[in-house]
């Protein structure tokens, strides 16, 4: 294998961890703008229009002459795109890491390649042969996952205190803790926000097969995001005060969503599932569990336990948290392997794929 297919071959992994680093620092920042008071309602707004302004000229350029014919068809696509992910997973997510924190709401996220696994399965996108090792280890890898973040959200107890943290994480907990309604709240919109997000992976992979243009795709989704979501806006927000931002982290937040987690993202999310399906896009999110966790106490002081306080020995729950971790892990590699495999059996069948780099335009 040369170099040239090397890279081409890791190219799409490399690209789904800098997203998930991107998705990272966006849990964090907008959690920090939004316990300070800004609408969630308005950062959405701010979001997609960010996004829609940065994206709009590369698909001018780049796409200006390839463009497919906009149809009906694809335009209620659209609508439907915008609905599920910038209104919708959007605000249901911001509501539900304000009532909760940012590790909890990206450890909740990992159950995002099980719902799209099983969508895919519903809807014939993914093939699954219970015999063959590869479905094994795709369906293995998604209930592991699972139960490996299961295991690190139910069970919350003695906390750890780094270096950078000391002192802060319990002034900060007793500071911002919800009550028990808002909590629950925030985890049944935490999931709803989840499965909205998984039908995006979904619809968006079925779009791109009759509208094969992401830049285009990504800034029309933008665009109309923004017209929806400024509409719910303007019905929940009285007043000019919850749009006025200034140069502080609620600007900070919007421009870094809106660049990182609309306009790159769904880019790069686009290329990517083409080659290798929603299912490959998804599977790294647990990797984000990890990243918020230390940026979380970092930034945001938040704790970060070990097990729930429960009358066990904690050397017991100890033990119970990191193996959610390994869970994770052992999982992700799993499905991700199960995936890989399916690409080298198609690829011998059809007599080879096309290579990432025809991708882009």
């Amino acid at each position: 294998m040369g170099i040239g297919e090397a890279w081409g071959s890791v190219k799409p992994y490399l690209a789904m961890v800098f997203l998930q680093l991107g998705y990272a620092g966006m849990f964090v920042v907008s959690v920090a703008s939004l316990k300070r008071g800004m609408s969630h309602y308005v950062l959405v707004v701010y979001r997609n229009a960010v996004a829609a302004a940065v994206v709009a000229p590369f698909a001018l350029w780049f796409e200006g002459k390839v463009r497919p014919k906009m149809t009906l068809p694809i335009f209620l696509k659209i609508m439907a795109l915008a609905l599920l992910e910038p209104v919708l997973d959007q605000n249901f997510y911001y509501l539900g890491a304000k009532y909760t924190s940012a590790s909890f709401s990206s450890a909740l996220y990992n159950i995002l390649p099980a719902v799209t696994f099983v969508s895919a399965i519903v809807l014939r996108m993914e093939r699954i042969k219970i015999k063959e090792r590869r479905s094994q280890a795709k369906i293995v890898g998604t209930l592991v996952t699972v139960i490996g973040a299961m295991i690190m959200i139910l069970y919350k107890g003695p906390v750890v205190e780094f270096i950078w943290n000391r002192g802060r994480s319990h002034h900060a907990a007793s500071a911002g803790q919800n009550d028990d309604a808002h909590w629950l709240a925030g985890i049944f919109m935490l999931l709803f926000s989840c499965l909205c997000w998984s039908a995006f992976f979904i619809l968006q992979s079925n779009t791109l097969e009759s509208y094969p243009a992401e830049i285009s795709l990504s800034t029309s989704i933008c665009v109309t995001g923004t017209g929806l979501a400024a509409a719910v806006a303007l019905v929940m927000e009285r007043g000019a005060e919850p749009w006025r931002i200034g140069f502080d982290t609620r600007l900070f937040t919007a421009v870094y969503s809106g660049v990182m987690c609309s306009g790159v993202a769904y880019y790069l999310q686009g290329v990517v599932m083409k080659e290798r399906g929603p299912v490959f896009v998804t599977a790294f999110s647990p990797l984000c569990m990890v990243i918020v966790a230390v940026m979380g106490s970092i930034i945001l002081a938040e704790e970060i336990s070990l097990g729930r306080d429960l009358e066990l020995i904690p050397f017991l729950l100890e033990i119970c948290r990191v193996i959610g971790a390994v869970i994770i892990v052992i999982g992700l590699y799993a499905l991700i392997w199960g995936k890989s495999s399916d690409r080298s059996t198609q690829s011998s069948e059809d007599g080879g794929m096309i290579p990432l780099e025809t991708l882009h335009p």
